[in-house]
């Protein structure tokens, strides 16, 4: 008759598989029209999955599948199925899928696992079973993950170790079973064949003591290569000599002591461990002692370790680092979260090299003259408003970062006691003043002062002997950079940080010229408007250039020509278009170009650039998020889907056009300019064959009135013989404009015209115009003729105002108006002689005319 166990053993799985199945499965004939209306109609109801990576990386996040289906590539690396309702794997569940290397089926309700599950999975290396009530696990249920590394059996009600069948596992290197029901540290025998595992995670269980015969495996294990995690467990009680010989990687002991008495207890437990890391401690939300004692902390002088770590203790002991006596030979001491307020002074003799105090809310900055220090780390200490020096002959690392301290002189080797200095952060403080350019600290490498307050900075060559330094970071320091040799001496730089800071006129000139192993540049939200062409000219292996969050209207392509940029961020600034033609001179190495958040102008004129932007969306950082700004009617539209119909107009009715527009507006500038040359060419050839009204059409200035009214109408029009004078005071017809009867007044209805030349015509608008009529009225009357008579004697500088009379006054004769009794004979005979010259008249009572003696006046 089978005994009890055997029939319990075989009546659990049973009824775990019978429990999986669902109810129209137990009917052959229900199960068979349930699989062909899943096969045949998979589409509508089941829910494809989503594929993150094509054919690679599938998820199918609580898609309430109940069988793996849906449209999965038999080649997929990355599965995620959690959150469905599977409940069972039968064998081979997964064989579809052989090049499965991630399996995610957390939460899947799923009950029993059966032998060869997986098998298949030959490529395996990560499965996350979290949060599965697993009641039923075969002993062959992980058979055939021959790489498997990663095994996370997180809060699958698991009460023992001994039930998971891994000794297999050769390959495993973490095994996570956090979160279950686990009651033993007793560790199963198939352990020592887990030759690879280096991390065991068995927080937040039920171990409550641990024995020597509990731990014997981990004697088996190889020395220093296991990390245990008992966190979260309710220790009571470790047994003396339960560690003794045992050679671990990392121990973390956090959250499992009631009390100072019990931790006390369970630490000198630990005697005769060695280790290369410990911590101890509590967890910010999980606090369970009160107030420490220090005495709880004497067992570690019982043990060996590397690396100490203290975590999360309110009140702590007010006193020096006594308690730390027992690890004066560590060479790494943390403390974090500690409510030290006041922090003694460690003995010199301390063979510390790495100290980390980080959230400790001391009231001063620690006094520390440690010999052996190499590393220190103080972070997040707000209590502390001032630095105060330090001795450290060693110390190469220094991080005081994210204190709100004060630093009135910066940077000096005497401030930290050392010239080995390679790493100094004093990122996240307060105002801190440049006096000196890091005297004695020409070692280092790394510097970051983002966030802090830096004053003087931009006033001299501060970092002029950082000969060595490859990484800066000055972001957000409320610099602002007015002088070009502020990175004088950056010789070696790499990485150059400087966001947030301003330039003088927002105006980015060639400060970087020491700079040319510079391969990282962040010039990002420095209100920069305008980059100089020269900018980085000096810069031969930039490959990443941060110009985002300015003001920018323009890509300035010309500035990066020569640059082996890979990439280019002009994201959040105001460029409309890039120009067609400069587009070409982008780097050829360039890989990635982000121009999201501008404001483009989906307009014909850049049609040029919207083009590009869709020939180049592979180059084109979130190509997809580059939305129209401008016009208006079409702000939030995507460059992409930029179509205008209007943009694909024939070039030539395009050039047909604009020639059009370009004719009628040099037409219409000419009529305008030459409008009374063209009523004179009317009047001209409506007035050419009729008898003229007047012998000659008198010019003159207002001013010379006096002598045309005195001396030329009386003598012209009451002498032998008369001339009838046009003259404007007189002869024009009133209510008409006056370059209308200066035309057809004047010009049309006279034989010639008299230009009454002086000081006052040469001044006079008008004058000049009658004159310029003149001249264009004699080209085009064949029997026109210009009589010029000066008044008086012109000074050349004066005459030379009106380019074209000077000239004519140099070629042709003239009068010239002498008062003098011969000058006046000689000016008249001469004057009406030329009046006479195509004028019908009888010489009857004439005077001595038939002297034909042609006198002229030397040209001025």
């Amino acid at each position: 008759m089978m005994s009890a166990t055997r029939l319990a053993g075989t009546l659990i799985p049973a009824m775990a598989f019978l429990s999986c199945l669902r109810p129209e499965s137990w009917d052959p004939y229900v199960q068979a029209t349930v699989l062909s209306a899943e096969d045949t109609a998979v589409s509508k109801s089941v829910k494809p999955c989503n594929w993150v990576a094509p054919n690679i990386t599938y998820q199918c996040v609580e898609l309430k599948f109940y069988e793996i289906v849906g449209n999965i590539s038999t080649s997929v690396k990355t599965l995620d199925l959690s959150f469905n309702a599977l409940r069972c794997l039968g064998n081979h569940s997964f064989s579809s899928f052989p090049e499965l290397q991630v399996l995610d089926l957390s939460r899947c309700e799923i009950e029993m696992i059966a032998d060869d599950a997986y098998q298949g999975l030959n490529h395996l290396s990560t499965l996350i079973l979290t949060g599965n009530p697993i009641r039923s696990l075969g002993v062959g249920a992980f058979s055939g993950l021959s790489s498997l590394q990663t095994l996370v059996a997180v809060e699958i009600n698991l009460a023992s170790l001994e039930v998971l069948p891994l000794g297999h596992l050769k390959t495993l290197k973490e095994l996570n079973v956090a979160h279950n029901l686990i009651n033993s540290f007793k560790l199963p025998e198939y352990f020592s064949n887990l030759t690879n595992l280096e991390h065991l995670d068995l927080s937040n269980n039920n171990i409550q003591n641990i024995s020597h015969r509990d731990t014997q495996v981990l004697r088996q294990m190889p020395a220093f290569k296991v990390a245990l995690d008992l966190s979260l467990n309710p220790l009571d009680f470790i047994e003396p000599g339960a560690f003794e010989k045992i050679e671990l990687r990392e121990l973390t002991l956090r959250s499992n002591f009631n009390s100072s008495d019990i931790m006390k207890t369970c630490i000198q437990g630990l005697a005769g461990l060695r280790i290369n890391r410990l911590v101890l401690g509590e967890f910010k939300n999980e606090r369970i002692i009160p107030n420490l004692d220090k005495s709880a902390l004497k067992g570690l002088c019982n043990l060996t370790t590397e690396e100490f770590r203290i975590a999360y203790f309110d009140d702590f002991p007010e006193d020096d680092l006594g308690f730390l006596d027992c690890l004066a030979n560590v060479s790494t001491i943390s403390l974090v979260n500690l409510r030290l307020r006041r922090l003694g002074a460690p003995p010199k003799d301390f063979k510390w090299q790495n100290l980390k105090l980080t959230r400790c809310y001391l009231k001063h900055f620690p006094i520390l003259e440690l010999a052996f220090l190499k590393e220190f780390v103080f972070t997040n200490n707000k209590g502390i408003s001032l630095f105060t020096d330090i001795d450290l002959p060693l110390l190469e690392f220094l991080d005081l970062s994210r204190n709100d301290l004060s630093f009135k002189g910066c940077c000096h080797h005497n401030d930290f006691g050392t010239t080995r200095l390679k790493h100094l952060d004093l990122s996240f403080n307060d105002v801190i003043t440049m006096s000196t350019n890091f005297v004695g600290l020409e070692q280092l490498e790394y510097l970051d002062f983002q966030n802090s307050k830096l004053k003087q900075a931009s006033a001299f060559s501060v970092f002029l002997s950082l000969k060595n330094l490859l990484y800066l970071d000055i972001s957000h320091t409320n610099t602002r950079v007015a002088f070009r040799g502020i990175f004088k001496g950056l010789v070696s730089l790499q990485v150059l940080k400087m966001a947030g800071n301003t330039f003088e006129d927002d105006f980015l000139p060639n400060i970087f010229t020491d700079l040319t192993n510079l391969t990282f540049l962040d010039l990002s939200d420095c209100q920069l408007e305008q980059v100089s062409q020269e900018a980085f000219g000096s810069l031969p292996k930039l490959q990443l250039l941060n110009m985002s969050h300015n003001n920018l209207f323009s890509l300035d392509i010309l500035s990066y020509k020569h640059l082996p940029l890979q990439i280019l961020d002009h994201s959040f600034n105001h460029i409309v278009a890039a120009k067609s033609q400069e587009l070409q001179y982008l780097p050829s190495s360039l890989v990635s170009l982000n121009l999201t958040q501008n404001e483009f102008a989906c307009v014909c004129e850049h049609m040029g650039f919207l083009q590009w932007v869709q020939d180049h969306r592979n180059l084109l950082a979130g190509a997809e998020q580059m939305m129209c700004a401008k016009p208006f009617e079409m702000q939030g539209m995507s460059v992409l889907s930029f179509r205008n119909a209007t943009c694909q107009m024939s070039k030539t009715i395009i050039s047909v056009s604009v020639l059009s527009v370009l004719v009628v507006s040099v037409v219409a500038v000419l009529v305008y300019k030459f409008y009374f040359h063209l009523m004179l060419l009317v009047g001209c050839k409506k007035y050419g064959r009729g008898e003229c009204t007047y012998d000659a059409f008198v010019i003159y200035s207002s001013q010379d009135e006096d002598w045309v009214r005195n001396e030329l109408v009386k003598n012209l029009e009451e002498g032998v013989p008369p001339f009838q004078l046009c003259l404007h005071y007189r002869d024009f017809i009133p209510g008409v404009a006056i370059a209308a009867n200066i035309i057809q007044e004047g010009f049309h209805k006279s034989r010639k015209v008299i230009v009454v030349v002086s000081h006052h015509f040469i001044q006079s608008r008008w004058c000049i115009f009658e004159y310029e009529i003149a001249q264009t009225w004699q080209f085009l009357s064949s029997h026109a003729g210009i009589i010029f008579i000066v008044l008086q004697k012109l000074e050349k500088s004066l005459l030379r105002q009106q380019v074209e009379l000077y000239r004519l006054l140099s070629r042709n004769t003239y009068l010239e108006w002498e008062d003098s009794v011969l000058g006046r004979h000689i000016f008249w005979r001469r004057l009406r002689k030329a009046l006479l010259d195509g004028k019908s008249w009888s010489p009857e009572g004439t005077e001595d005319a038939e002297s034909s003696h042609h006198e002229a006046t030397t040209p001025i």
